[in-house]
């Protein structure tokens, strides 16, 4: 009786998991089999017949490549920042105790639970002041901004994970604080620099409202902002042709994610350098 009645949990478990997941499967599903069909609509079937014309249709500088170009640069560059800015945040916060450092923490905390359209009239104004408006570095500033309170949340909780013997060890050889913070206590987080790096980008290169508001020529817009051109007048939208530029719009970041897996499953395997 207990051994079905398990059975029956399980099986129960696995069948809410797979609702779970056809949820998640069914959007990706309709957008590559939309992507290859040229009378594509919004319900998920087999094409027609497999074309490649909506990837042809895309294809092109003014509607792809440049918005592309745009989002690399404004999302790498954003990421970057944050990172850089995350690791010089966290090292003393992880290294050196102060009464300072858990107010600080819980503010940086908060400003992450501000939503981002509370803060976009102030920070328009403000732009417009310092002369920042429609320029490509100023939304990187801003990007690194609204990342860098998570970033350095996780980075100092990986940075804990770091035995600071390591460290000591360095500066007895006469290496400063900068020296150990880049040459011993970043490469041995390895993949917790991959997860804040992979974090930053993606929660960059998804976001529309930031580069919508703070840029205001069309050739400055990323991808993020120009896939809204696919949606027409009176709801007339090119299914087909949105679809093929959802795929070459994800294409960088499951790039990214894939260059990295390796890195975030390696753990930090520092066991062993303490001993002894």
């Amino acid at each position: 009786m207990a051994r079905r009645l398990r059975t029956s949990r399980r099986l129960a478990a696995d069948a809410g998991l797979l609702l779970v997941a056809s949820a998640f499967a069914l959007p990706l599903a309709w957008v590559v089999l939309s992507s290859l069909d040229a009378h594509a609509d919004l319900r998920v079937k087999a094409p027609d017949g497999v074309t490649l014309d909506n990837f042809d249709a895309v294809l092109k500088p003014d509607i792809t490549f440049t918005p592309l170009l745009n989002s690399l640069i404004l999302c790498g560059g954003g990421t970057l920042l944050t990172v850089v800015c995350a690791a010089l945040a966290a090292y003393p916060l992880s290294r050196f105790r102060s009464r300072l450092n858990r107010p600080f923490l819980l503010t940086i905390l908060f400003a992450t639970s501000l939503p981002i359209t509370a803060i976009m009239v102030p920070v328009y104004a403000l732009f417009v002041r310092v002369d920042l408006i429609d320029t490509m570095r100023g939304t990187v500033l801003f990007f690194a901004a609204s990342q860098l309170p998570f970033a350095i949340w996780l980075m100092k909780n990986f940075m804990d994970g770091v035995p600071k013997e390591l460290e000591e060890a360095a500066w007895t050889d006469g290496a400063g604080t900068l020296q150990s913070l880049v040459r011993i206590v970043l490469p041995l987080m390895g993949p917790g620099v991959a997860v804040v790096t992979v974090f930053s980008f993606v929660m960059m290169w998804g976001n529309f409202f930031v580069p919508f508001m703070l840029l205001l020529t069309p050739d400055q817009m990323p991808a993020s902002v120009s896939i809204n051109e696919f949606f027409g007048n009176r709801g007339m939208v090119v299914y087909g042709q949105l679809a093929a530029f959802s795929v070459v719009y994800s294409t960088p970041v499951i790039v990214l994610y894939v260059s990295v897996a390796r890195r975030l499953g390696g753990g930090f395997a520092l066991g062993g350098a303490v001993k002894g």
